[in-house]
């Protein structure tokens, strides 16, 4: 079981930068695919970033909306899974959640992803 608790939302306005973190319970976190999805009102849930880790490499994987401003990154010895994201746009409103999956399959698909957390708001103002 894996609890994740996300932190960092807020109102910034367009132009400007948010930090985004994801603190996971267990002793497991090395293992999990990691991930940001968003949804804003009266949308789907969408990917954002993912992180995957082994001892070979790390890679990570963006939306083509954020690529190049937004950066996915974990520390294992933390627990923690962040989206620095630069350069915000208004349409980048919304509630942003925190995914942990163990699933070989897309990234960028919800049900490959186990455990949710509660989200944080994140609002652009134009």
């Amino acid at each position: 079981q894996v609890q994740l608790v996300e932190s960092g939302g807020g109102l910034v306005q367009a132009g400007g930068s948010l930090r985004l973190s994801c603190a996971a319970s267990g002793r497991t976190f090395s293992t999990y695919r990691m991930a940001w999805f968003r949804q804003a009102p009266g949308k789907e849930r969408e990917f954002v970033a993912a992180v995957s880790w082994s001892w070979l490499a790390t890679s990570t994987y963006y939306a083509d909306s954020v690529k190049g401003r937004f950066t996915i990154s974990r520390d294992n010895a933390k627990n923690t899974v962040y989206l620095q994201m630069n350069s915000l746009k208004p349409e980048a409103t919304a509630v942003y959640y925190c995914a942990a999956g163990r699933n070989s399959g897309p990234y960028y698909s919800r049900v490959e992803y186990d455990y949710w957390g509660q989200g944080t708001q994140v609002t652009v103002s134009s």
